[in-house]
């Protein structure tokens, strides 16, 4: 699969190689059709380690969540040298890609599925909501240091961060579930806000 993400392009563990066969498997099937023997069509090894290690697909997947929210974590740079307002811009510009690959956009299909079981399953509820405190925490922190540098306003770095993480998670809702080409105007919209609401010395656009 030439659009892997580049945590799983050189797989070098059992790990990782199950964390591969499910991003693979995942990005073909989506939720609701995938299974262990599917996720094993795509694992080079033993199928016998997939099913000795999970009970079903779904602890698998919780355990494959958590994995992609620690890797992309590991791969947003921790470059306090660098501009608060650059830093924020890193990320929003990988969480509202306009640009995706047939694959890449399966994958965000994939998991809006996989963050809709969450509306009634106790274990996904668990793990979005750590997620998102994840993410939240990033952008207060960058927020923060924006604020210390001089270059932000002071506004309420949690609330702000609150309503760009919403912005996000709608963003990718609507990219999965409609044909609307909505995401390039919501990210110029944020970036309107960004500049009036947060940069000093700015004018509005």
């Amino acid at each position: 699969m030439a659009d892997l993400p580049f945590f799983l392009r050189e797989s070098s563990g059992t790990q990782e190689e199950i964390m591969k066969a499910t991003y693979c498997a995942l990005c073909e099937y989506g939720y609701s059709e995938l299974t262990i023997q599917r996720i094993g069509e795509h694992f080079d090894k033993s199928k016998s380690l997939l099913y000795h290690h999970y009970e079903n697909k779904d602890s698998l997947l919780l355990e494959f969540l958590q994995f992609i929210l620690d890797e992309f974590q590991h791969s947003i740079p921790d470059n306090k040298e660098q501009r608060a307002d650059e830093r924020l811009n890193i990320i929003l510009d990988r969480l509202h890609a306009d640009t995706l690959s047939e694959e890449q956009q399966n994958f965000v299909r994939a998991m809006v599925e996989l963050r809709a079981q969450a509306a009634h399953d106790d274990r996904y509820r668990s793990h979005f909501t750590h997620s998102d405190q994840q993410f939240h925490a990033l952008l207060v922190d960058i927020i923060q240091d924006g604020i210390k540098e001089n270059i932000f306003q002071r506004v309420e770095p949690e609330r702000v961060a609150a309503f760009l993480l919403t912005c996000t998670n709608s963003a990718m809702l609507q990219h999965a579930t409609s044909d609307n080409d909505y995401i390039t105007h919501s990210r110029e919209e944020i970036d309107i806000y960004i500049n009036t609401r947060l940069m000093k010395n700015s004018s509005p656009q």
